[in-house]
């Protein structure tokens, strides 16, 4: 299952993800967490030092190896130079699966530990200076979205990304990626601005949107949320000692984190199981096969100096059944 959270900067978002992944890890669940924020704090809030956040192996440096090896033997696509980040698979690539090992996940991930417990942990790698003037963020993110496009994951396999924060992830098809969306949302004005755009913009694509509220104190912080985002509030989340301490680089045993905030995350686990039995790998391939053909229109063919629409395999559909080549 796919979850993707998001949220104005500030909102907790990279903070809830870190819970919700160390949650699926105290049940023995196949976790890959990805950060995909331009803010790189996932690696930190997993219990990382500095150092070891630092030296995290990015995937926007590993493109080339990224897709030579999700294009295997396709013979749609001439050459890896050719593959843009929303390229589609078709019969003859190579797709990733949770539990497998990998050249991808040997390049790209990480084993971070969690109370004896572990997840992978992947990244996209800081947006620096040296990137001023000659490359966006969503370069990078590229990396993530291709990986998400040959991606096979099953029931009870988990796939966390956090994502850039506010709008952002709208600059590509990446947000139509997820069985379900997370928005964690202050209750505060500019804490739901965020959920009214995603939720307008991703209403033609019928992305599942839930919000999560965050630092919500009293019940008039409930019924405002309420208010502004309806059934859409999924549920709230309060103030937390052990996510203090955890600030501080101080985490207690995950088993100590409070109960109310421990009740949150199994609801928050509830969700992404119950999308389960809606999953429509048609639809999924199609929105994919949209934002390609959109973006080698406009852009993509001209960098390239290939017709991308002829990357479009129409017979294939992406799912748990499909095999591809070793």
């Amino acid at each position: 299952m796919k979850i993707a959270f998001v949220g104005k900067g500030g909102s907790g978002k990279t903070t809830l993800s870190s819970l919700f992944i160390r949650h699926l890890a105290t049940i023995g669940a196949p976790v890959v967490a990805i950060d995909a924020d331009i803010n790189q704090h996932l690696g930190a809030a997993l219990g990382l030092d500095e150092e070891e956040a630092a030296a995290l192996p990015a995937m926007g440096e590993r493109l080339p190896l990224i897709k030579d090896y999700l294009r295997g033997s396709n013979p749609r696509i001439a050459s890896a130079e050719t593959m843009i980040k929303t390229t589609p698979p078709g019969e003859g690539s190579r797709l990733l699966r949770v539990r497998e090992n990998n050249p991808v996940y040997d390049a790209c991930a990480r084993q971070v530990e969690l109370d004896g417990d572990a997840v992978r942990l992947m990244v996209t790698g800081p947006f620096t200076e040296a990137d001023l003037g000659v490359a966006c963020y969503h370069s990078k993110t590229g990396a993530v979205e291709l990986c998400l496009n040959h991606l096979v994951d099953g029931r009870d396999e988990y796939v966390v990304v956090d994502m850039t924060a506010g709008s952002d992830s709208f600059a590509s098809g990446m947000f139509t990626r997820f069985d379900i969306t997370f928005l964690v949302a202050e209750p505060t004005r500019k804490g739901v601005s965020v959920y009214r755009q995603y939720k307008e913009y991703a209403r033609d694509f019928g992305v599942r949107l839930k919000v999560v509220g965050n630092k919500v104190q009293g019940q008039d912080d409930l019924d405002f949320l309420h208010a502004e985002v309806g059934d859409d509030l999924l549920v709230t989340v309060g103030h937390s000692d052990w996510v203090r301490a955890m600030e501080k680089g101080r985490p207690p045993r995950f088993d100590l984190l409070e109960d109310t905030n421990r009740r949150a995350l199994r609801q928050l686990q509830q969700a992404v199981d119950d999308t389960y039995e809606l999953r429509d790998w048609e639809r999924y391939t199609r929105q994919m096969v949209h934002f390609h053909l959109k973006n080698a229109r406009s852009w993509g063919n001209e960098r390239t100096g290939a017709d991308l629409a002829a990357q479009v395999d129409p017979g294939f559909v992406l799912g748990e059944s499909v095999t591809a080549p070793a």
